[in-house]
């Protein structure tokens, strides 16, 4: 059990770490606060305890900000006949 909240911090922690845009870190946190309450609500219910609820919480957390994270449009930078740049979804 101490190396699955090892591992769900350090997930969490290098998800934080590797959001780079503004959208980016929204999606993740939106996703992650999602996930974290999912995953209490079906770790509460399957382990019937508050450590199994924990667990869910932690794990669909670290699953939803990363499902988030990955999921964010992108935008890439073009340029008009001016050379002023301006974003555009990339292909």
């Amino acid at each position: 059990m101490k190396n699955t909240w090892i591992a769900a911090a350090l997930a969490l922690l290098l998800a934080g770490c590797a959001s780079n845009t503004d959208s980016q870190r929204d999606r993740m946190l939106i996703g992650g606060g999602l996930g974290a309450a999912t995953g209490a609500v079906i770790g509460g219910v399957a382990g019937s305890t508050a450590g199994a609820a924990l667990a869910g919480a932690a794990l669909g957390a670290v699953g939803g900000g990363l499902v988030g994270m990955v999921t964010t449009p992108r935008n890439c930078i073009a340029r008009d006949q001016d050379g002023t740049p301006y974003k555009v979804r990339c292909p």
